[in-house]
């Protein structure tokens, strides 16, 4: 199975090829089609199972088959974090690339104002978590009354941070009329009865995530006393030749600790936790 033979366009297909997808996940094979003729569908699907390109991707096709005057906001993807969100918005960005859309991506944690000047330009896609859309909304910043495509995505995340009510809110928002995509890797009671709700007629989708991670990660235990812990995993770095590690410690301040050491022998770290600034955070990450 190809690209091409699930129906997507050439922009598409030319943007996928660069980013260096050959052939479609179990998820896209499965997804792409129904959501390109506009049903809804239900995807239970872990992340890591490509389901960002499964939705992304028939969103653009539909959105750049269909041109309407002005730019509002046709297609909005909930997501629970603002990492999340922040690598929805890079798909959407490399997917689309040969593509006259325009998508933005907003969230808490930084000044909206940024945001907000990026929404007055006009944009076609909307990628966001729960808080700053209610609070952009409340603002009437945000318009959502032409919107054509809705996807909630990892929706027994959203319930267990909490944010369920926020969401059945904003689904008040938004047109009866519209394509919804809905992926969650469980179904609990409270999500199912949003799909009950939510819903028209859809496809089901269902695939289990390619292996388990505990299936293909090789584990070794090394005994080392506290004062040579981090001395032995700088070790480790260099001499299995370690490109990208994710180091665990127990504290905020041994996460500082340990990246730390590891600069002053000469590995570069940074350190990711609660205290930092959400900037902070995404520097860290990139």
């Amino acid at each position: 199975m190809t690209f091409a033979q699930l129906g997507l366009c050439p922009p598409i297909l030319k943007a996928l090829a660069e980013e260096g997808y050959e052939s479609p996940s179990p998820i896209q094979e499965k997804a792409i089609p129904p959501a390109l003729d506009g049903r809804d569908v239900l995807g239970c699907a872990q992340t890591g199972t490509g389901k960002t390109c499964a939705f992304a991707a028939p969103i653009l096709q539909r959105l750049d088959g269909e041109k309407v005057s002005g730019r509002p906001i046709r297609a909005l993807v909930l997501t629970p974090t603002r990492e999340l969100a922040l690598q929805i918005q890079e798909s959407f960005a490399a997917y689309g690339r040969h593509l006259p859309l325009r998508s933005a991506v907003i969230f808490g944690g930084v000044g909206q104002a940024p945001q907000v000047e990026q929404l007055k330009k006009g944009v076609d896609i909307l990628v966001a978590t729960p808080g700053r859309l209610g609070d952009l909304y409340g603002q009437k910043l945000i318009d959502l009354s032409k919107l054509e495509i809705f996807v909630l995505d990892e929706a027994d995340r959203m319930l267990d941070m909490g944010f369920i009510h926020d969401v059945r809110r904003i689904l008040g928002w938004l047109p009866r009329q519209k394509q919804t995509l809905f992926f969650s890797a469980t179904m609990p009671p409270e999500v199912r009865g949003l799909v009950d709700g939510l819903l028209v007629n859809p496809v089901k989708v269902a695939v289990n995530p390619v292996s388990s991670p505990v299936e293909i990660i090789e584990q070794k235990l090394y005994y080392v006393d506290r004062g040579n812990k981090t001395k032995l995993l700088a070790h480790l770095i260099r001499e299995l030749d370690v490109k990208n590690a994710l180091v665990f410690t127990r504290t905020k301040h041994g996460a500082n600790k340990v990246a730390g050491d590891l600069a002053k022998a000469g590995i570069t770290a940074a350190a990711i936790h609660g205290n930092k600034s959400q900037t902070a955070r995404q520097q860290a990450l990139a």
